[in-house]
């Protein structure tokens, strides 16, 4: 069934009943390894290694020609036909829908809370990234600093909004754990455990995120997705 698909020839499937997840543990990897172990969905890890150039491989891009990870390959998408899928936002989506869980029925709170992922993909993705390009990785040596400087403030400035957001609230919809979180939070583990940037970020100022951000990844699904698909 999924043969038709180009990927498989370089990441053959073991299982191919199960949705196949070409992926790497960074931050946006690791969202969508996270929903798939919070919905116990039937799931096959395979590494695509980006310091190896993996994504410009024509295996990788004849299912997502962006050249960005994660992707996967649902058997048994729409129609019972398979289907691949790229974009996290799209990806935390499709996945809710197919399995009930992690998104609200409720109109309201449907849009509202797609509207908190869409914020995580225009928003603290992308500047959270460009942050730590600048700041810990190949921007770093740049002798203008204005770049990182900019890309810093509007990360605290996302911050902000964030911690507001979760003033008196568990979770970015109140009471239940999202998608939205889903989307966010390996984000804000980043700039700690990727980044180090805790104490330029001031990250001790924002005590409603931290905790959130605590709670998000002491999850049992959150451990084995930050470690999915295995490095070794």
């Amino acid at each position: 069934m999924l043969d038709q698909f180009d990927i498989t020839k370089r990441w053959p499937a073991e299982n191919p009943a199960a949705i196949q997840l070409y992926s790497m543990p960074t931050p946006n990897g690791v969202k969508v390894s996270a929903m798939l172990e919070e919905t116990g969905l039937e799931y096959e890890p395979h590494l695509v290694h980006i310091l190896k150039d993996d994504q410009f491989t024509p295996e990788f891009l004849s299912l997502n020609p962006n050249n960005k990870i994660p992707a996967i390959l649902d058997p048994d998408g729409p129609g019972g036909k398979p289907m691949g899928l790229f974009e996290t936002g799209a990806i935390l989506i499709y996945l809710a829908e197919k399995t009930g869980h992690f998104l609200s029925e409720d109109p309201a709170e449907r849009y509202e809370t797609i509207q908190w992922v869409m914020w995580q993909m225009g928003g603290v993705g992308p500047m959270f990234g460009q942050f730590g390009f600048f700041y810990a990785f190949g921007g770093k040596d740049f002798e203008d600093k204005r770049p990182m400087e900019r890309y810093l403030n509007e990360s605290k400035r996302l911050l902000g909004v964030l911690e507001k957001r979760l003033e008196g609230s568990d979770y970015i919809m109140g009471d239940d754990y999202t998608i939205a979180d889903i989307a966010t939070w390996p984000w804000v583990r980043a700039l700690s455990t990727g980044y180090k940037a805790d104490d330029i970020m001031g990250l001790p100022d924002y005590p409603n995120v931290m905790r959130w951000r605590a709670a998000c990844m002491a999850r049992p699904a959150s451990e084995v997705a930050v470690k999915t698909p295995s490095m070794e």
